[in-house]
């Protein structure tokens, strides 16, 4: 074979092998992506397992005043009763029907309390009856039959409270305990479709990206109940690729791990709702106390779709300092309660007529 024969089988040799060490680096350097990438999934995975399945919350040390007793024969004026029902956040309904409310008529009270856990038990609710005169109680009966009753026993009121270092706030519900409306609104409103998804919804996500770079800044959101509950417990509030990888990542690792119904209870108990100095209202049963001081069960439903309008932004939607605003997001998610036939259009009416009904 002449020399300039094999110069060129040569370089066909070495032309031939480049694609081939090409080929080689391209699948060693997707091997190590895939693993990299499996690794820190499972890292992230770990990380949801480790703070959703540990104590998930560090409640504050809370401080109660002596429980209110009455008894036939204390001194007591009617005046003085109804002071004590303000303090312990009843309310006058004209006809009481839940715990937490009374009615007064002259010197003649209908009460029902509220079930509260005591040293020696727990006391269940009661609707009774007091009458008072010339400064005292002169009986208590129960409100259904004519027994008389020796003593009743009133939730103790909270005077104090020792926080956490974060300076974060909760009542913690149970699932069972939500007003079915508050359910319905919640998820009409925030994510529609959370029982059918897998922790993220892409339409919702490509749709709001689509509105917020027509609008040139963020006026929609695609995030489902899952993510929300992913960027509240477990990351921060920058707006990040980063961020948002990991929150998808870890929505779909929530999802997997735990069910429908833990996943929401947690996310009841976990969202943010407003501030208080500087301690943080979290979760929708302290929320309830700060702004109605009353018990979650004892919402009607104007107090329901406040709640859930501050979902969207607790600060620029405070009611105590831009009512218009809250007002507003309020009647929104009214309209949609009566789109889905949770309220009539009687209701509706009545609500927007009423004020937002904010405790001082």
């Amino acid at each position: 074979m002449f020399p300039l024969q094999q110069w060129f089988k040569k370089l066909d040799s070495k032309r031939a092998a480049i694609p081939h060490f090409w080929r080689w680096l391209l699948l060693v350097v997707t091997v190590i992506g895939f693993l990299t990438l499996w690794a820190y999934v499972a890292y992230l995975d770990s990380v949801v397992k480790a703070k959703f399945e540990g104590k998930r919350w560090a409640l504050p040390a809370r401080v109660y005043a002596r429980p209110l007793e009455l008894y036939p024969g204390m001194s007591m004026t009617p005046g003085q009763f109804v002071q004590e029902m303000s303090s312990l956040g009843y309310y006058d309904a004209p006809t009481p029907k839940i715990s937490g409310s009374y009615h007064r008529r002259g010197n003649s009270f209908f009460v029902i309390t509220r079930a509260a856990t005591f040293w020696d038990g727990n006391e269940p609710s009661i609707a009774f009856r007091a009458e008072f005169s010339d400064g005292v109680l002169n009986s208590l009966t129960r409100a259904a039959g004519s027994e008389s009753l020796n003593l009743v026993r009133f939730d103790p009121m909270q005077i104090g409270s020792i926080y956490p270092a974060h300076n974060e706030d909760r009542i913690l519900v149970k699932l069972g305990d939500v007003p079915p409306l508050l359910l319905k609104a919640l998820l009409a409103v925030e994510d529609r479709d959370f029982y059918e998804h897998n922790g993220i919804a892409p339409r919702a996500m490509f749709r709001a990206l689509f509105a917020n770079l027509r609008a040139g800044g963020t006026v929609q959101g695609g995030s489902t109940i899952t993510q929300q509950l992913v960027k509240n417990f477990f990351l921060t509030n920058e707006r990040t690729l980063t961020r948002k990888i990991n929150e998808i990542i870890m929505a779909l690792a929530l999802e997997r791990r735990y069910g429908k119904a833990e996943i929401l209870e947690s996310y009841l108990n976990e969202i943010y709702l407003g501030q208080d100095g500087a301690r943080s209202i979290h979760g929708f049963g302290l929320a309830s106390q700060f702004y109605f001081g009353r018990p979650l069960t004892e919402l009607r439903a104007e107090h329901i779709a406040l709640l859930v309008a501050l979902v969207k932004g607790p600060s620029f939607y405070d009611p105590r300092r831009h009512q218009q605003r809250a007002r507003q997001r309020r009647d929104l998610v009214l309209y949609t309660l009566l789109s889905l036939g949770e309220i009539n259009d009687k209701e509706t009416k009545r609500i927007k007529a009423t004020d937002l009904g904010i405790t001082k």
